[in-house]
């Protein structure tokens, strides 16, 4: 079964940060993701820009309408993503309690929903 793990945390964690740590949680990220290639779990995963780049899109009875930014009414944000592949969900929570940002925020896991196709 495929999983999409999202990694959550409060900007102000990363902000407040020295340089040196930064460094070295992406250095332990990238170590994870290698982890994940090498035992076949990974199939996917990016860290994502704030959430000031984003831009939401809607369309209400046929029209398009564009707003800046996520409006989400919560202080975490959507920092990034790891698609995996897991036997079933208790491996893939062992998977995401690895990730490091785990330790930071948190990371929600989520079965991906294959869509029926009928003909």
């Amino acid at each position: 079964m495929k999983y999409l793990c999202q990694v959550w945390f409060e900007p102000v964690t990363l902000e407040t940060m020295t340089d040196d740590e930064k460094r070295n949680l992406d250095k332990a990220s990238l170590a994870y993701d290698d982890d994940l290639i090498a035992s076949g779990h990974m199939l996917a995963g990016h860290a994502l820009q704030s959430p000031r780049s984003a831009m939401t899109v809607r369309v209400r009875n046929g029209e398009m309408s564009v707003t800046d930014g996520p409006f989400a009414e919560t202080k975490e944000q959507l920092g990034g993503f790891i698609l995996i592949e897991a036997k079933d969900l208790n491996d893939a929570i062992r998977v995401a309690a690895g990730i490091p940002l785990a330790k930071l925020g948190s990371i929600e896991v989520r079965p991906i929903y294959d869509i029926p196709v009928h003909k």
